[in-house]
């Protein structure tokens, strides 16, 4: 095997200019880790948040950084301690954050972060699933424990996160209620949205009462509006920044704060509702790995509809 691979690396925090293209030693494994030949890696928000800088004080990185926390690939070497998965497996993961990701031919990963890939999906679509639907599964599942009969208000329901937490509650039993713009309001009906407020004409604590959750993929004003949408005893959870605990006690609501964790676990139950026809990934568009700048400057701008993935291999 080769000892140097392609990556995108940044040296040094900034914009979309310190991303590199670049020649880097293949990663060395861990004897619980499995080594795997990215075929595709997914862009998400926090990938341009770590380039630029703002989760210094929140995580240990060290410089030079391979970014991308979203992969999908072929096993091609597994440590010793490794039990669950053989060389050529198909895999899927959302890998350590603190580790080297994904914007690279190989990445080393925790037998325990990947999955067997979802049957039904190729590799630039199943790079687009584990960041993205454990960040759902684990806000609505986990810390809202969302059931049946429920209802879940959805913010921003055609993005990346938003759009697998429309699918994910559905598959519970739950009423969902989705706000994005009006170019999204068939996206999110066909990912099974029972009622849709473009949030570009209609506020939506105007027109909502009484949900069960409240699921923040926004934060700012929009986490702070919706608070009185909630019935007593209903739960706000953010994905983007803490709610005021002190807001929760006097509205009469809990609060919960998601930052996504690496689950194998949770990425198989994920792979088996794939599976099964009710979920599945949105892409906004694909793009050859050495576009990872272009990938990131999309992402950042917002409005994605789904994810970025960027196309590694063949």
């Amino acid at each position: 095997m080769t000892t140097t691979m392609k990556a995108v690396r940044i040296h040094a925090y900034g914009g979309p200019e310190v991303l590199h293209y670049e020649d880097t030693p293949l990663p060395q494994i861990q004897p619980d880790d499995l080594l795997i030949r990215v075929r595709a890696a997914a862009i998400n928000p926090v990938d341009w948040k770590i380039r630029e800088g703002h989760l210094q004080g929140f995580l240990n990185h060290q410089l030079p950084l391979t970014l991308g926390w979203d992969v999908s690939g072929e096993v091609v070497e597994i440590g010793p301690e490794v039990t669950r998965f053989k060389v050529g497996d198909a895999v899927y993961a959302r890998p350590n954050i603190e580790r080297d990701g994904g914007y690279a031919e190989y990445i080393a990963v925790k037998a325990s972060e990947a999955a067997i890939k979802p049957t039904r999906l190729d590799h630039d679509h199943a790079a687009a699933v584990p960041l993205a639907a454990l960040t759902a599964w684990q806000a609505l599942v986990d810390a809202a424990q969302l059931r049946s009969g429920q209802t879940v208000l959805i913010h921003a329901a055609a993005g990346g996160v938003g759009s697998f937490a429309v699918q994910l509650a559905k598959a519970r039993g739950a009423k969902v209620i989705a706000t994005a713009s009006a170019v999204n309001v068939g996206l999110a009906m066909e990912l099974g949205a029972d009622e849709f407020i473009d949030y570009t004409r209609t506020r939506f604590e105007a027109a909502v009462k009484d949900v069960d959750v409240v699921f923040d993929t926004i934060g700012g004003e929009t986490q702070t509006r919706s608070w009185s949408v909630l019935k007593p005893g209903g739960i706000l959870v953010s994905v983007i920044s803490p709610p005021a605990e002190a807001t929760a006690a006097e509205q009469g609501v809990r609060s919960a704060f998601v930052f996504v964790q690496p689950s194998g676990s949770q990425l198989d139950a994920i792979a088996h509702l794939i599976d099964e026809g009710r979920i599945k990934p949105i892409l906004h568009t694909v793009l050859p790995l050495y576009e990872a700048r272009q990938a990131q400057v999309i992402s950042q701008g917002g409005h994605v509809r789904g994810k970025i993935v960027l196309h590694v291999a063949n």
